[in-house]
């Protein structure tokens, strides 16, 4: 197996593992987030509109996290830095 193959299974393995991983932290946590602002929601139905702003403004933050490991899988399948050092090197130029 050629090293340009090998950088092009290790960037897609790392990609996915990357948007496996990064995806299951932030679930869980607006998961939790809904869960909680309902109860508070039930607790106080006054307070419902400084809840919900509360909350999509935490979603919104815990969603990053997402979106950054998108980026950086992204970057890594089309913006590789390694694929061009090695294309460059395997063909003797």
């Amino acid at each position: 197996m050629d090293s340009v193959s090998l950088i092009g299974m290790i960037s897609i393995f790392t990609a996915g593992i990357t948007i496996g991983i990064g995806a299951i932290g932030p679930a869980l946590g607006e998961g939790r987030a809904v869960a909680q602002a309902l109860l508070s929601i039930a607790q106080q139905p006054d307070e419902a509109s400084t809840i919900t702003r509360t909350l999509f403004v935490g979603l919104a933050m815990v969603e990053s996290t997402a979106i950054y490991c998108f980026v950086i899988s992204m970057i890594v399948l089309f913006a590789n830095p390694f694929w061009n050092y090695v294309v460059s090197h395997s063909t003797g130029g």
